[in-house]
């Protein structure tokens, strides 16, 4: 053989190695893409599996940042707490039967006056007035006064009944002035077969007055109204706690009737008296039973009346009622004191103060239903 067929033969078989070589390497290079390719597969599907998990968290980032990040780990799932437990059921204390009936049985103590209002009862003429007043009709011809025509002022001295009373009852109305009356005008008096007394119960840690009549034939007490009142100034070493003196009284008879403009004398000066003593003015007279001061300077009046600085015109302070800011007397509302005063000015009348009512010892049994 000659060196050129060999030199041939030599070159393709070198050649063919090299072929195969490359062959063996561009498999393991496709090889190794195909793996590549797999991978990166399996990681985009990965990625989409998860993103919808933190897809809040990531809102805005493309495909590249969310594959290079990793999820946040997913914090454990805590149980919720159990409900908390029933509360035990109330302990309801045993109460004896006899207990029950010891306590029914127990008369309740009402801590204040009863709110009874019977005034109209005296001065209406209609069927449903008090026992102790009757109703007449005017005549101006009467056996008890000769020589002239009777008049208001007449009836009124002869019944024992104030011409305020009979002004009310005539008119129909609290007016206690106007008194004209005609042969056959109705109007009320107090009964004159009646021994009647009056009594004002004033509690001074209530602040208010019931008004009381005691018929001593029958010995009934009957409640007519109840009163708010303004005592005097609270002062701990009274044995009231206020300037107003504990104790039962008489009222007197130098009352007075005041109206603006009528002048007189209080504590030295010349004094408006209305803006001291209101409408109304009742003295204590004398001390009876358990007075803790004496009865002079001392009774019941209306609210003072004030100037108002705006108008220059006077008006009534009713703000005092109900309060403890006076110098000791009892003082009640124009109205009330008005009324008080028509009634019990011509009959004797008694004032009891004390720090409870419940604790007063007043004559006669109460009852809510006088007899005839």
């Amino acid at each position: 053989m000659s060196l050129a067929k060999v030199v041939t033969i030599g070159a393709i078989a070198i050649f063919g190695v090299i072929g195969v070589a490359a062959v063996a390497k561009k498999g393991s290079k496709e090889e190794k893409k195909v793996a590549a390719q797999e991978k990166k597969e399996s990681a985009e599907q990965s990625v989409i599996v998860t993103r919808p998990v933190y897809e809040r968290s990531y809102e805005g980032l493309g495909a590249s940042s969310l594959a290079s990040r990793s999820p946040p780990p997913l914090a454990p799932i805590k149980p919720p707490p159990p409900p908390p437990p029933p509360p035990p059921p109330p302990v309801i204390p045993k109460v004896s039967i006899e207990t029950v009936q010891e306590s029914s049985s127990s008369p309740s103590v009402a801590d204040d006056f009863p709110n009874i209002d019977r005034i109209h009862m005296l001065f209406t003429t209609g069927p449903m007035k008090l026992p102790i007043v009757e109703t007449i009709t005017y005549v101006s011809s009467v056996p008890w006064i000769k020589g002239r025509p009777a008049w208001v002022a007449d009836y009124a001295s002869y019944y024992g009944t104030s011409r305020h009373f009979i002004a009310r009852s005539l008119n129909g109305k609290e007016d206690y002035f106007t008194q004209k009356v005609s042969n056959g005008s109705r109007f009320n008096v107090f009964r004159k077969d009646k021994n009647i007394n009056f009594y004002l119960l004033i509690d001074t840690s209530l602040r208010k007055l019931g008004f009381y009549y005691v018929d001593l034939d029958t010995q009934e007490r009957v409640l007519l109204k109840t009163y708010k009142v303004s005592l005097g100034r609270t002062d701990g070493e009274k044995p009231s706690g206020c300037l107003t003196p504990l104790g039962k009284y008489s009222l007197g008879s130098k009352i007075a009737v005041y109206k603006p403009g009528v002048m007189g004398y209080f504590q030295d000066q010349t004094t408006e008296m209305i803006q001291v003593f209101g409408t109304r003015w009742i003295p204590f007279d004398q001390e009876l039973e358990g007075a803790t001061a004496s009865a002079r300077g001392y009774g019941i009046h209306g609210a003072p009346w004030l100037v108002d600085q705006r108008t220059g015109q006077l008006i009534e302070n009713r703000d005092c009622i109900g309060k403890y800011d006076g110098d000791g007397c009892i003082r009640l509302a124009s109205e009330d004191m008005e009324e008080l005063f028509a009634i019990v000015i011509t009959k004797p009348t008694f004032v009891v103060i004390v720090k409870d009512f419940h604790e007063a010892m007043l004559p006669g049994k109460e009852v809510a239903s006088p007899t005839k």
